[in-house]
Order: structure tokens, then C-alpha cells, then sequence
């Protein structure tokens, strides 16, 4: 009968650092070669560690250890921590950080929000990163308090979920060597219980300083200094350091949207000896065999279906043989027969990792189940005679083998701790996720974030090669990032059609946006609604394929219309090969225009670009007037279309655009003597005149070389007294309707001037309109008046109105410019530019095409960190050296500036600095509002210094406090900060701070 797999729980996201490999793919590939990957130490680099010489000099010192290169740099910057709380961080806290994070990329889940809830286990092993400290001398009491924070394990899951932005439960898990496996099987039930619905279990082991160790004989220590677990010349674990992490989720909810699981956790077990052993430290037979047996029965599988067994294996002389026992014993009696389990022994290979070793096994089981591959035990040679190798289930492997055991593949892992806490995990090779079919070949938004310029490079590189090697499907990869990954400061968004041409243009920049999004938040957005003229068959195809929503409006905007002209319209703009000669004729390129640019309108907004202002050109205007409130979508579209019938039975005339001021084109006509009106001034070197065909054509050869000049592809002389047949049938359509005000400021064509909310408006201003000039230009610098910085998106086809407002030193972002012949790809791009300025855009809709997988993560690279007093003998007291009586107290800016540049360990701050961006928190302000009070015998407002945020607003507050606290005859003179009251005080003022 097939096995329930309602229990089961996938394995979406892993992440590891371990000694002697870069990467994962070289740790794997180092396994199966067999090698072993510690390193005996020199004196040179035992002393730059930190060794102390006597001890490294000492007879029985082993100077071997499974050494984490780079166990001393932490990219701060990506996990907001401040370079003083950085240097006195823990490195175990440090990598675990980094490497919780790397798992959730993994996973596809790394962005905070969303209605997963995430719990965290996290284990550690005990701090000699502080114990170095406090043996250099004592810590003043705020920089032990700062220390234990950042290195006390009971800290770590709680501060994983702070900064990943994680809302289940966090829990620390410390049972010594098993705690990372213990912390796995506790993440499981709370998934299964429902207590969360996705669990990081992340646990670190780095000893500080990575040294060697001195051997003790009788101790579970190698004197040799090589690790041989089950070998007859087995003599004892060696030390290693590592941080691994992985991502758990109940397998039914990876089934619907991935990714792709590394492996299947069937059920695991967690027991204790309790007192059935000969002492604290020995291990129990018994208490190792019932916790297989309990996973086993958890998993509801037979021991006779598994094929491997990743021990603890620590290479000690007690402890293997009674580990060899119990598995036996344990698979034996559950249906294994003789030879058929291989074991595994990592330690072999890094050395014991401590509070991480069950995490590390664990992972390195997923890769044998993954690959079918078994790795050899390192170094082994022969089996230790004190094991009972006849009718044993188990067997050592002596070369790397092909798997040889029952499908599907299943194995078990042990982690068993000092003082007794035993784990057992059963897993199982992942089912192989059906595809969704082959990649549509269409465009993709592919976007990246970093915390600097530097890693964002890195990363675009990584994935480059990642998608030139693999060729994931490309919508996988929109998705995966989009929705995926957290959205940090430095971005670049690129848009291609498959994995091939995405990391062509990753590589030499080709299409690639990038830039770094504004600490303040993205600019204050125009939407630009251009005018007719910029009219194009199909023009609606490329805003369907990309933006989110389009369509669905659009169709609403079609129904407004009479059916017969909804049908022309929809041809106009569905249809490539749809005549452009028809589309240019008014009574039709006005009602297309206006349902193209509303629904695009309509659309961006819904992905979260609001717009604080609207500026529309000529029928552009009509479109922001409908956008802002003023008309409803029925009387706007049926407004437009009466519009557009009634200038089309105007007499036909031309426009002529000119390159220079609409003044200076005036008087070139009268000095022509030319019958021509300005039609639209748009800025200092633009303007349009327009006129009988003949009249524009005569004065185009009266200028020559003089001016710029260009015919548009019009039929009408709009704006002019051409247009004014027109006129009636434009009062008696609006006659009727009801008029709103506008929600938003919108420029008026007429006038040139902002138009505010709540302004009154009515028929008369749309009919004038249609005969005034465009004074689109003064509208331009309406806007930059009012909106210092704005960014100006152009919701329509073309770029007519872009080009205006940059002559005029305006940004812009033009979303269709029409200048490829792959228009849908400008669209994503524009939505991509917008995204990467650090615009509120909803970047996973339009990246919603897709599941996750899994993708090269962040390049991490951050600087090393060491706090300042392992290399000196610290401060002994909190208070200063006094004043001297001829040196006046420093000013609120003085101080304050010194205070962050201390507490925050950052020497270049400034009046917009923020404190919390930089890495402080609530407790750093106790501490420097305890600085301030000491130095200038003044009490500030903690809730005041918490929202200041800012060093500007922080000195406003401290000036205001010295301003209140001065007495008329002078300045106040505090009490000593040393008194039982004060440390009342300062007690209240720390939960004030924390509440």
C-alpha cells in the first residue's frame, strides 16, 4: 500500500560555507574525490589567527582544523547592521546572517511581506569570539552589552527574523553537537502543526580563533590530527568550522509553485539517554538505536528501503563502535540486510562543525540522493576491528560508487550531542517537479538588486554564466527574481526573449537600466498623455503584452464607445497591418489614442506608479481630465469620439513643427507674410504653426535653412480658426455632462498653469481648448516648479512629449517609444526603468509569468570585521575624562556627529543621515541619549531621538532640550549621572525605548 504523504516536508532552499571549497558544486565534487579538507596550520598563520605562541608551542598541540577562509568578513551593508555592532558581532552571527539569507534566495522566498509566514531555528556554538574579547581585559558595560547581543546564541533566531523580515516563531536550539538537527526536527512539527507555513533552520560552528587544539590523551581529541571515522587507526575528531542553512516547507505546497525540492524530509525523531550510559559524556547504544527506530516509524518506511546512512561518525575509538552497534541493530531489526546501507562520515572530510555538523551532513545527503552518487569515507583504510562488520547492515565505501541500494532513493542522517540528545532525519530523493510546458517565446523582464554597485555587478555576472550554462526557462527566471528576492538600493533591470540573449545583454549592457534607487524613495511621477500624431497600427499590442491590467481596461474603454466605431478602433489597435492612412484620420486616431493611453494609464497606476500631477498635449489633455475625475470614462470616450468626428469635418490643413520659440516663429511668419496661427508652444526651441496646406507650404520655403522645420503627419491645421466648424458640436456634446473636479493638479493646454484639486471646471474649458494654443511649455515648467525632481512618464506611444520635456532638463521615461521593432520589449523596459529608480511598482505582476527556481544567489563580499578590543585593552568605564575648566562642552551638532561616528563605528555621517539605516536601534539610543546626558548634563526625549531618525533632527531635539533645560540666570547644571535615581531613570528610559 502506497505511504501517506500528507507528512512529508520538502527541502526548497540550502546554503552552506564549509572549509576548503568556494562553493557547493567544489565541496560536492571534493567529496566524491574523497579528500580530506583541513589544514594543518605554520606557527606564521597559527599567530595570525590568534593563537597565543605558548600554546602554540606547547608539545601536544595539534595545529589542524577544518578552517572557514573569510570567516571574518560580513556584508553589513546588505544586513543593515552598523560597523561598531558589525566588529562586535559574533562571526558565527555574522555568516548565519548571510547564509540564512542565501537559503531563502535559494528557495525563491527571500522577500519580506507576503502572507507566508516563516519561522526561524537557529543554533551556534559558544562564543570564543568574546571570551577573546573579555580576556583582554573588561568591557565598559554598554560595549558588553553590545557584545552579548551580538554573540550570545540566545539572539541569533530572533535577529535572522528581524532582518529577513520573518514572522513566525524563532526559536534558539542548543543541544551541542546534535542542536542543528534537533533544530530541523522542531521545524517540522511546527510546519505540520501549522504553526508556520515555510522554516529556516540555520546553525553555525566557527570557534574563535580558528586554531588548532591540544590533545589530551584519553580525550575524544586527535593526536594525529586526522579525523578516520570507523578506522582502525582512528584516534579522534578534529575541530571544524561552518555555517549551513536550510528552507523547509510542507511538500503539497512546493507541488503548486515550487521550486524544485532538493530533497523530501519523510519523518525524523529526537530522543535523550537519560541515565543509560556509564557517564554524562559517553555516548548510549540504546538511546541511538530507539531514535532511528522512531524516525523510521515516523517516516512509515522499512529500514530494508534505504541505501545510505550519513553518521555522526567522530572518529573516536568509544564512540564508533557504538554507533556501528545501534545502527545495526536498529536497520537490522527493521529489515535491512547485510551490506546493503553505505555509510557516510563527513567529519572525515571538514571535521566536526559542531552545532552545524547535522545541518552539513544533512545537506551532503540531499546531494547523494540527488546525484545517486556515494562518496567515499576519506581517508579510510581499514575497518576498526572493534566494530561487528558480520551481518551488519552497514558498510564502509572505499570509492566513490554509483547508488546501489532501493528506488526511490532513501537515506538516514545522525547527529548525536554531548550529554545525550540524539537526532535521526529519514529523507528521500525529490520527486522531479512537471514542467509547465515549453517557454513562451516572448519578452521578459529580468531584474537585480544589490546593496552596492560592486554586487550588483558580481551578481549580473553570476547570472549571466548561470544562463548561458543551464538555459533555464526564461519567464522562470522574470519570476524567480521577481518575486523571490528582496529589493535593495542598487538595481539594473534588462528585458530579453530567452536565456541566451538575456545573458548576451547582461554581459556587454546592451538594454541593461541601472541605477541606484534614491534613499528618499522614488521621484514624485507626471503622466504625459500625448496628442494625435503619435498614432500607430498595433500600437495597443505591445502595452497588452506587458502591462499588467491593460487589457481588461481597454476593453472597458471600448465598450464606451458606439459599437460600430469600438469595432474600428479595436482593429485600429490589435491589428499590425491595420492601414495607417485610415488610423491617421481624426474621427479615428483620437478614440484610439485616448483608450490606449487611459488604459495604459490605468494600468500603471494599479502596479502602484501614482501620479502627483497630469499634463496632457492637446486630445492628450482630455485623456488626463478623464484620469483625474474630471469627466467619467463614459462621457470622456463618448466626448473624444464626438471630437474627433467634428475636426475631422473641418477643412484639412497642415502643421508645421519649427525648432525654436513660438514668439520668434510668429514674427518669421509675419515677415513671410504667411496665413499662419501658432498651434502649440512647447518650450524655448519648439513650437507648432499651423494652416491651410498651401499657406504652410509657401512659408516652409520662405524659411529654407533658417529654422528647423518639419511637416507632422496630420490632416488638420488643429488649434487654429480651421478647427472652429468644430466648435458647436463640441458645446452641445459636453452640454450635458456632468463635470467633477480634478483629484489631481493637471495642466491646463490654455493656459499653460497647474490647475489645483478641487478647481472648477466646465464646458467652455474643453471647447476653447480645441481652438487655443497648446502652451505645453509653460505646463513643462509649471511642473518643474512645483514638482522639483519630478520624473515624467509618457503613458502613450512615442517619445514626442519625452523629447520636449528633456530639452528642458526634465527625466523621463518614455513607456512605449516606438523607436524598435520590438515595442512589447520597451514597454517591460520602461516598467523596468521605473522599478529600478526605485518607483513603487509592483515588480512581481508584471513578472507573474512563471515558478520558481533556483538561481545563482548574492555575491556576498563584505569587508572584514574585528573588534577593536582584541587588539587592545579596552575602556574600563563608561564616563569620560572631565571637562577641563578652560574647555567649553561641545555644541548639539558637535556632539551628536561624534556620539553616531562612535556608537555606529561610521565616520562620515551627515544632516540626513539615518540612525536605523546605518545599524542602530532602539537600545544604541539609550545609549546615546546616556552620552549626551553625561557630557552636556541634559536629558533628551527618547521617543523624540526615535523618530527623529535623521542627525538633523536628533540636534533639533537636543537643542530644544539645552533651550528648555537652561535657567533664566544661566545654564543648568546636572546631577552626577552615578545616583540611584539616575539609574532608576535609565532603566525606564530603556523600556520606553524598546516598547
Amino acid at each position: 500500500m502506497e505511504r501517506d504523504r500528507s507528512l512529508d516536508l520538502a527541502v526548497t532552499g540550502m546554503a552552506i560555507r564549509v572549509p576548503g571549497a568556494a562553493d557547493l558544486a567544489a565541496w560536492w565534487a571534493a567529496l566524491l574525490d574523497g579528500r580530506t579538507l583541513t589544514t594543518r596550520l605554520t606557527r606564521d598563520e597559527l599567530s595570525e589567527a590568534g593563537v597565543p605562541a605558548d600554546l602554540a608551542d606547547d608539545p601536544d598541540y595539534v595545529p589542524v582544523r577544518g578552517r572557514l577562509a573569510d570567516a571574518d568578513r560580513f556584508d553589513n551593508t546588505l544586513l543593515r547592521v552598523g560597523a561598531r555592532d558589525a566588529e562586535l558581532m559574533d562571526p558565527q552571527h555574522r555568516l548565519m546572517l548571510e547564509v540564512a539569507w542565501e537559503a531563502m534566495e535559494d528557495a525563491g522566498a527571500c522577500r519580506p511581506g507576503g502572507d507566508r509566514v516563516t519561522a526561524v531555528f537557529a543554533s551556534g556554538s559558544g562564543s570564543g569570539y568574546l571570551r577573546t574579547m573579555l580576556a583582554n581585559g573588561p568591557l565598559d558595560p554598554q560595549t558588553l552589552d553590545q557584545a552579548i547581543h551580538g554573540t550570545d546564541p540566545d539572539f541569533i533566531a530572533s535577529l535572522v527574523s528581524y532582518k529577513l523580515g520573518l514572522t513566525g516563531l524563532a526559536v534558539g536550539v542548543q543541544t551541542a553537537c546534535s542542536s542543528s538537527l534537533v533544530g530541523l526536527h522542531l521545524a517540522g512539527q511546527a510546519l505540520l502543526n501549522g504553526d508556520c507555513d515555510q522554516a529556516v533552520v540555520v546553525a553555525a560552528g566557527i570557534d574563535f580563533p580558528q586554531g588548532g587544539h591540544l590533545h589530551v590523551p584519553g580525550g575524544i581529541q586527535s593526536a594525529s590530527g586526522d579525523c578516520r571515522p570507523f578506522d582502525e587507526n582512528a584516534d579522534g575528531v578534529v575541530a571544524g568550522s561552518g555555517v549551513a542553512a536550510v528552507v523547509l516547507r510542507r511538500l503539497s505546497d512546493v507541488l503548486d509553485d515550487g521550486p524544485q525540492p532538493h530533497g523530501v524530509i519523510l519523518g525524523s525523531a529526537v530522543n535523550n539517554d537519560g541515565m543509560a550510559k556509564v557517564g554524562y559524556y559517553a555516548p548510549s547504544a540504546a538511546g541511538q538505536e530507539a531514535v532511528i527506530r522512531a524516525a523510521l516509524a515516523a517516516a512509515d518506511v522499512e529500514a530494508e528501503s534505504l541505501g545510505y546512512l550519513e553518521a555522526h561518525a567522530t572518529g573516536t575509538r568509544v564512540g564508533d563502535p557504538i554507533e556501528w552497534s545501534a545502527a545495526s541493530a536498529a536497520l537490522s531489526g527493521m529489515g535491512a540486510v547485510p551490506g546493503q546501507v553505505a555509510v557516510g562520515a563527513l567529519k572525515a572530510n571538514i571535521g566536526h562543525l559542531d552545532s552545524a555538523s547535522g545541518l552539513a551532513s544533512l545537506i551532503k545527503t540531499m546531494l547523494v540522493l540527488r546525484d545517486g552518487l556515494v562518496p567515499p569515507v576519506a581517508g579510510f583504510t581499514r575497518l576498526n576491528p572493534l566494530l561487528e562488520p558480520e551481518d551488519s547492515p552497514l558498510y564502509v565505501p572505499t570509492t566513490c560508487e554509483k547508488w546501489s541500494g532501493p528506488e526511490p532513493r532513501r537515506a538516514g542522517v545522525s547527529s548525536f550531542g554531548i550529554g545525550g540528545t540524539n537526532a535521526h532525519v529519514v529523507l528521500e530523493q525529490a520527486p522531479v517537479l512537471a514542467a509547465d510546458g515549453a517557454d513562451v517565446d516572448v519578452d521578459r523582464l529580468v531584474v537585480l538588486s544589490a546593496a552596492d554597485a560592486g554586487a550588483l555587478t558580481r551578481s549580473a555576472g553570476r547570472l549571466a554564466t548561470f544562463l548561458s550554462a543551464e538555459r533555464p526557462p526564461a519567464g522562470d527566471v522574470s519570476f524567480t527574481l521577481a518575486a523571490g528576492r528582496a529589493e535593495l538600493a542598487h538595481r539594473l533591470a534588462v528585458a530579453g526573449r530567452d536565456p541566451l540573449e538575456l545573458a548576451e545583454r547582461l554581459t556587454s549592457g546592451s538594454g541593461v537600466v541601472r541605477a541606484e534607487r534614491p534613499a528618499e524613495g522614488g521621484a514624485p511621477v507626471v503622466f504625459l498623455f500625448p496628442g494625435q500624431g503619435t498614432q500607430r497600427p498595433g500600437m495597443a499590442a505591445a502595452f497588452a503584452d506587458a502591462l499588467p491590467g491593460f487589457g481588461e481596461v481597454l476593453e472597458r474603454c471600448l465598450d464606451a464607445f458606439a459599437p460600430p466605431l469600438a469595432e474600428r478602433v479595436r482593429a485600429a489597435l490589435s491589428d499590425p497591418g491595420f492601414p495607417a492612412t485610415e488610423l491617421a484620420a481624426t474621427d479615428l486616431a483620437q478614440p484610439a489614442l485616448f483608450a490606449v493611453e487611459y488604459a495604459a494609464a490605468v494600468g500603471l497606476s494599479e502596479l502602484g506608479v501614482e501620479p502627483v500631477a497630469l499634463a496632457g498635449h492637446s486630445l492628450g489633455e482630455i485623456t488626463a481630465a478623464c484620469f483625474a475625475g474630471i469627466f467619467d470614462l463614459r462621457s470622456a470616450a463618448r466626448f473624444v469620439a464626438a471630437r474627433g468626428l467634428a475636426m475631422h469635418q473641418c477643412p484639412q490643413g497642415t502643421m508645421l513643427a519649427l525648432g525654436c520659440d513660438g514668439e520668434t516663429a510668429m514674427a518669421l511668419a509675419v515677415e513671410a507674410g504667411a496665413d499662419v496661427e501658432l498651434a502649440s508652444a512647447n518650450g524655448p526651441d519648439s513650437c507648432v504653426l499651423a494652416g491651410a496646406s498651401d499657406e504652410v507650404a509657401a512659408f516652409r520655403r520662405f524659411l529654407g535653412d533658417r529654422v528647423h522645420a518639419k511637416v507632422l503627419h496630420t490632416s488638420h491645421a488643429f488649434h487654429t480658426k480651421l478647427i472652429e466648424p468644430a466648435l458647436p458640436a463640441l458645446a452641445r456634446e459636453l452640454a450635458g455632462v456632468k463635470f467633477g473636479s480634478p483629484r489631481l493638479p493637471l495642466v491646463s493646454n490654455r493656459t499653460g498653469e497647474l490647475l489645483d484639486p478641487g478647481a472648477v471646471i466646465g464646458p467652455r474649458d474643453y471647447v476653447e481648448q480645441a481652438r487655443h494654443p497648446v502652451r505645453f511649455g509653460d505646463g513643462l515648467a509649471a511642473i518643474a516648479r512645483r514638482f522639483p525632481g519630478a520624473l515624467l512618464v509618457e503613458v502613450g506611444p512615442g517619445r514626442a512629449l519625452s523629447g520636449l520635456a528633456e530639452a528642458v532638463g526634465l527625466a523621463t521615461v518614455p513607456l512605449s517609444a516606438q523607436r524598435t521593432p520590438a515595442p512589447g520589449r520597451e514597454v517591460l523596459g520602461a516598467l523596468g526603468e521605473l522599478w529600478v529608480r526605485g518607483q513603487p511598482l509592483a515588480i512581481t505582476s508584471v513578472c507573474a509569468d512563471g515558478r520558481r527556481i533556483h538561481l545563482p544567489g548574492y555575491p556576498f563580499g563584505g569587508p572584514r570585521w574585528m573588534a577593536p578590543e582584541l587588539g587592545r585593552k579596552p575602556v574600563t568605564a563608561e564616563e569620560p575624562a572631565p571637562e577641563t575648566p578652560d574647555t567649553a562642552p561641545p555644541g548639539p551638532a558637535e556632539l551628536l556627529t561624534a556620539l553616531w561616528q562612535e556608537l555606529l563605528g561610521t565616520p562620515e555621517v551627515g544632516a540626513e543621515s539615518d540612525f536605523f539605516e546605518l545599524g542602530g536601534d532602539s537600545l544604541l539610543i539609550t545609549h546615546l541619549a546616556r552620552r549626551v546626558h553625561q557630557r552636556l548634563g541634559v536629558r533628551v526625549p527618547l521617543r523624540a531621538m526615535l523618530a527623529g531618525r535623521t542627525l538633523g533632527r536628533q540636534i533639533a531635539v537636543l537643542t530644544e532640550s539645552l533651550r528648555r533645560a537652561e535657567p533664566p540666570g544661566g545654564p543648568a547644571v546636572a546631577p552626577g549621572p552615578n545616583t540611584a535615581s539616575d539609574h532608576r531613570r535609565r532603566s525606564c528610559d530603556v523600556l520606553v525605548a524598546t516598547e
